[in-house]
């Protein structure tokens, strides 16, 4: 049997695939799927939800060093990939409100609130058997990784995938809209002080232009399960 790797990173850009193939992943494997996001958006909450100004980076910054954090496997049959609890509390779809998507974005560029999430990413990581998934994982949280994937598309590949998502939503936007956001998304991700996105040193990288989601998927399996332990 082959020796399959217990900490799994996956990065790239907004729509490369990287959440949907790191759900399918961990699913294969029996792992837990941890998409880092969900705890910016549990701080977030927290932050709305407690009377924290998300404009205080001071104020933010303490309550996400203070938050504790869990994400688990599914603990409740509702269509959820796993389950994020906040200082205990049961989070899952609260942090999914649109109050939580308008400021997430904010909350997440703190360097700070970076530094307090990478912690905790790093305490759930020490159990192992994980796939993480974001846009610093391989590089920055878990430069030690036992695989590390970049999943990357070309930049007109990813806004049809964005676009096609948003239309089956009702949304009233054009590829063209869509490809500028995308195209501004990437600029900001790259060149960020803290965390840019990039390809970490000794990943696998993957372009998913072209490919299904079961032969990227497939893609990967092949190269854990003939990788030397």
């Amino acid at each position: 049997m082959p020796m399959f790797p217990s900490t799994i990173t996956i990065d790239g850009p907004v729509a490369s695939g990287k959440s949907t193939i790191g759900y399918l992943l961990a699913q294969k494997l029996g792992y837990l799927y941890l998409d880092t996001g969900a705890m910016y958006r549990a701080v977030t909450w927290a932050a709305l939800t407690r009377g924290v100004s998300v404009e205080d980076e001071a104020a933010v910054t303490a309550l996400a060093e203070e938050l504790h954090i869990d994400i688990t496997r599914p603990t409740v049959d509702d269509g959820r990939q796993y389950t994020v609890l906040a200082d205990g509390e049961d989070v899952t779809w609260d942090i999914r409100r649109p109050e939580v998507d308008a400021s997430v974005s904010v909350v997440s560029a703190y360097p700070g609130v970076r530094r307090a999430m990478v912690a905790q990413q790093r305490r759930i990581a020490t159990a192992g058997r994980v796939v993480m998934v974001g846009r610093d994982i391989g590089s920055v949280v878990l430069p030690d990784a036992d695989l590390k994937l970049y999943l990357d598309a070309a930049p007109q590949e990813r806004a049809r995938r964005r676009w096609l998502e948003r239309q089956a939503r009702g949304e009233s936007v054009t590829y063209e809209e869509v490809l500028a956001m995308m195209l501004r998304r990437d600029e900001i991700d790259s060149h960020r002080a803290v965390s840019p996105l990039r390809v970490p040193d000794g990943a696998v990288v993957i372009d998913t232009t072209g490919l299904t989601i079961d032969e990227v998927l497939a893609l990967i399996l092949r190269r854990i399960e003939t990788a030397d332990p």
